[in-house]
């Protein structure tokens, strides 16, 4: 193949160069476009993050009290007589208690609606309660009920495992498995997760929001009598006694 000529080299050479210079700048902001917007999808925080990840933790404190404690129960059925070890016995104890009290570390501070102190004349305001002293009561915390309750639940089997008795671990083992479905119902209920929709599956009841109405207080008192009845003004003459 005969060599090209040094002049036809130079002139294709320079057509390549000035191509290249044209096409450049837009190749290079095409480029720029791309990396802006794959950083703009990449910096965009998921919609609705804080929500989700509130989620994600009440479902992951439902398995972390659930593994300690079906781990005791399995290990209080499978030993002989239902009695384990000392040792075993505190390890298994405590685990559980680690993880009911973490569930109550990160549970919020329930937030307690402002209820105007009872007036005077006794009336309660409406959708509201108070006490005593004025102040708003507290809703009820069905989770902490079920926390308190389970981990009473675990005490006691955890008494019954050492204690000899084998009726008594029959009878405990029950009251801790009712303990745990307590405590994934008030979970599950308590708001918050989604609600299942599940073909088949009963619908849910809804737990009772508080503040709830209460029936007003009577504002009519009767009047006390205001007439009070007259004293004799006239008292009777004392006899004089005449001298000698």
């Amino acid at each position: 193949m005969p060599a090209l000529p040094v002049r036809r080299l130079a002139t294709s050479a320079l057509c390549a160069t000035l191509l290249f210079g044209a096409a450049a700048p837009a190749i290079a902001a095409e480029d720029g476009a791309d990396r802006a917007r794959h950083a703009a999808v990449a910096g965009e925080p998921v919609p609705n993050a804080d929500a989700l990840l509130a989620q994600v933790t009440e479902l992951g404190d439902v398995g972390g009290v659930l593994a300690p404690t079906t781990d005791l129960v399995e290990a209080v059925v499978k030993a002989e007589d239902g009695q384990l070890s000392a040792e075993d016995a505190e390890k298994y104890s405590a685990a559980v208690k680690e993880a009911i009290d973490a569930v109550k570390e990160q549970a919020p501070a329930p937030e307690v609606p402002e209820v105007p102190a009872v007036p005077e004349n006794g009336t309660v305001p409406e959708n509201g309660t108070a006490s005593s002293d004025g102040k708003a009561k507290a809703p009820l915390d069905l989770q902490d009920d079920a926390l308190a309750a389970l981990q009473s639940a675990v005490d006691a089997l955890i008494a019954a495992a050492t204690s000899g008795d084998v009726t008594a671990v029959a009878t405990q083992v029950p009251v801790v498995l009712t303990g745990l479905v307590n405590f994934v119902v008030a979970t599950v209920l308590g708001g918050g997760l989604p609600a299942p929709d599940l073909p088949g599956l009963p619908e849910l009841p809804a737990l009772p929001e508080l503040p709830v109405d209460t029936p007003e207080l009577p504002v009519d008192t009767p009047e006390l009598p205001v007439d009070t009845p007259e004293l004799p003004v006239d008292t009777p003459e004392l006899p004089v006694p005449s001298l000698p």
